[in-house]
């Protein structure tokens, strides 16, 4: 059975899916119905209905699957008047902008018995899987840390693809970007899901290199019940790229995934090896509508901790990085910038499990002014 597919926001992030839906649809799995965007869809396949208005689109269409690839304050309605109308969400991450609007949209889930799935597709990685098991079967010996390092490299051109991009509000609404909320939304993730605890004490230091209200350089250090702790330190402003590096060590042995690439190295390896055969969310959903029994790889319920997190994360202010430490590159289309010395701090930062201003990065803001979250209660 061919589910039929809409696409919500067709631009950015949604020409990924357009490419995704076209290659599901040359293998006969979905049938790409209707498109939909405020502005103009360029090159609409024959066939296919163009819309302004999804409410309109939804209503006419009636698609199987509706994915939303829009800003993240209008997941929640989106996502809701889908589900309502009967069709299944493929909705892009990060889900929803706090806790609330998760468990409303859980209800909706319960209340129609629709399918909601989150555009965390790193979650399908088969490397992860395998990690995870090595951890059950106690490979690595009971876990201590989990440590992240990503630098990328994000120019000029990214933070004009949207209003949104780089603000906490837009037209009055709340909005959420910034390194941990979007783009290495889904390093903080694989650390949930690698550890599958919640953190009791969120300490996290953000920093800006652009005039901007949210992060694009940050450090966040996890204390999990179980006493695990976990660090993650990112950057979009690097000086060299890293696509983002998962240490797992246990009292016995550790692991390394990198989680872009599905590449892994487990005790006994003598290097990264690929684990191939990562699957596709929107194939995953299909294949739930078809059979029940198939279960879902990223259901919203399973992102309920990442939603936890990330309102603990966005509470936090937000530091100018001193201009004399940020270096103009010009190695992209589009000039950009780079922060002196931030692969080798990265590197130190997640070795030590320490915060940039415990490293007394130059350009880091003093202890005295992180935001700790214990227990759901800043500090």
């Amino acid at each position: 059975m061919t589910s039929t597919v809409a696409l919500i926001g067709v631009g950015g992030h949604g020409r990924t899916h357009r490419r995704t839906v076209a290659e599901l649809e040359s293998a006969g799995v979905v049938r790409l119905v209707a498109l939909c965007d405020v502005a103009p869809v360029e090159d609409p396949p024959p066939g296919v209905a163009v819309y302004r208005n999804h409410v309109a689109m939804i209503d006419e269409i009636r698609p199987d699957i509706v994915i939303t690839c829009t800003p993240p304050h209008t997941h929640l309605s989106i996502a809701t008047t889908a589900m309502r109308r009967g069709s299944d969400v493929l909705l892009e991450k990060p889900p929803v902008l706090n806790v609330a609007e998760h468990h409303a949209l859980l209800d909706v889930v319960a209340q129609t018995g629709r399918a909601c799935q989150v555009g965390f597709q790193a979650l399908a990685s088969p490397a992860l899987a395998e990690l995870v098991t090595a951890i059950d079967r106690n490979e690595l010996g009971p876990l201590q840390t989990v440590t992240v390092v990503g630098a990328w490299k994000r120019d000029d051109s990214y933070y004009r693809r949207g209003p949104w991009v780089g603000r906490q509000r837009v037209d009055g609404h709340p909005v959420l970007d910034g390194a941990l909320a979007n783009p290495f939304a889904h390093a903080v993730m694989q650390v949930l899901a690698i550890v599958r605890d919640h953190p009791v004490r969120v300490e996290v230091e953000r920093y800006r290199t652009r005039d901007i209200e949210v992060d694009d350089t940050a450090a966040l250090r996890l204390t999990f019940d179980t006493g695990v702790r976990a660090f993650v330190a990112v950057t979009l402003c690097a000086e060299e790229f890293v696509p983002g590096e998962i240490a797992v060590t246990g009292t016995d042995a550790a692991a390394f995934l990198e989680y872009p690439t599905d590449r892994l190295q487990l005790p006994g390896d003598a290097d990264l090896r690929s684990v191939p055969g990562r699957p596709s969310l929107l194939a995953n959903l299909a294949a739930h509508r078809i059979d029940p029994a198939t279960a879902l790889i990223a259901p919203l319920s399973r992102t309920l901790a990442f939603t936890e997190l990330l309102e603990s994360i966005t509470a936090s202010p937000v530091t100018p990085v001193d201009p004399a430490w940020v270096v103009p590159a010009d190695d992209m289309p589009h000039p950009r910038r780079a922060i002196s010395g931030i692969n080798g701090t990265l590197r130190l930062a997640a070795q030590q499990l320490a915060l940039f201003s415990e490293l007394a990065a130059p350009w880091a803001v003093p202890a005295s002014l992180r935001a700790t979250t214990t227990k759901g209660t800043r500090e």
